[in-house]
């Protein structure tokens, strides 16, 4: 598969894209039935907290769940997701203005989460690659390149205040002011930071995980990027913690280990994200804007876009 992954048949490739479909079609069970999102994101996670995490995600296991940032990462997803539909099915409280910035807030605190764990593998100083946590990572200036890309894209969330939930049916929470350029910029960072730090599980984690979110986004269900992400997200990780050895024993796709990809993958994701924060500036000094208080792309076709579907919709 060239400069990033070791080459898979046409049985990984199979793996692959049943994964990416089964978290698209959970997703949309949980977007669109109240019961289910319930079920999915609250009964399950409960019990397998209680029977089934503490073994397979114990701290030092073989496949590397045990790490803190692993069972952070998994509750403030599912904290996301449930307060998302908080926000989705109780008017009175997507009402209450201060309620618009938990979305955000939830959204950057696990980009920083990731941005801690890019800098703490720059902290290890495995410069030739190294086994960490039973997790394989090569230290080296990706590591400090995506870790402050991922705080531009913090810098660069935006709109916020525009949240609001859809008039059809299925009560998406929806963030117009999110639109293409920002996902594409936090995509291209993510997938970095899979990259970097879970380096041999990023063809799930990173490139079918990205996909599940983004997919939708564009072609189901428009201003709901960060609700797709949160339920995609929840989804996976409480898969990995309770089956850790699928991406290392089940179905292994490998990193190459090339310096040179860490590098190219980091870098494109700076780059990125530094055009992202110089376009926002542009606008917000063009328009005369309020960062905090005005939502950024309000006139772009993107946006209008995400308004005619889901103003619209009865």
């Amino acid at each position: 598969m060239g400069l990033l992954y070791e080459s898979t048949g046409f049985v990984g490739w199979g793996i692959w894209f049943f994964v990416l479909f089964a978290l698209m079609a959970f997703n949309e069970f949980s977007r669109t039935t109240k019961w289910g999102g319930i079920t999915l994101f609250l009964v399950v996670p409960v019990v397998l907290t209680i029977f089934v995490w503490p073994t397979t995600a114990a701290p030092g296991n073989e496949y590397g769940t045990g790490t803190w940032f692993n069972w952070v990462k998994t509750y403030s997803a599912l904290a996301g997701c449930l307060g998302f539909m908080l926000i989705r099915y109780y008017p009175s409280i997507a009402k209450k203005k201060w309620v618009l910035l938990f979305p955000p807030g939830i959204l950057a605190l696990n980009i920083l989460e990731a941005c801690i764990r890019d800098f703490q593998v720059f902290m290890y100083g495995a410069w030739d690659g190294a086994y960490i946590d039973n997790l394989w990572v090569m230290s080296g200036p990706w590591n400090i390149m995506n870790g402050v890309a991922g705080l531009l894209n913090i810098i660069a969330i935006c709109g916020w205040m525009g949240i609001y939930v859809s008039r059809d049916s299925s009560k998406d929470m929806i963030w117009p002011d999110m639109i293409w350029a920002w996902i594409i910029a936090y995509d291209l960072w993510n997938f970095a930071y899979t990259y970097n730090c879970i380096s041999d599980h990023s063809f799930y984690c990173g490139l079918a995980l990205l996909l599940a979110c983004t997919i939708p986004t564009f072609f189901i269900k428009k201003g709901a990027w960060l609700q797709h992400r949160a339920h995609t997200l929840a989804l996976w990780i409480m898969f990995v913690m309770t089956v850790p050895s699928f991406a290392d024993q089940i179905a292994p796709v490998p990193t190459t280990h090339n310096p040179t990809a860490f590098f190219v993958v980091s870098l494109l994701s700076l780059l990125v994200n530094v055009a992202l924060v110089a376009y926002q500036f542009y606008r917000i000094r063009k328009y005369k804007l309020n960062p905090l208080k005005d939502e950024i792309y309000v006139g772009t076709k993107a946006y209008k876009e995400v308004q005619e579907e889901n103003l619209l919709a009865v």
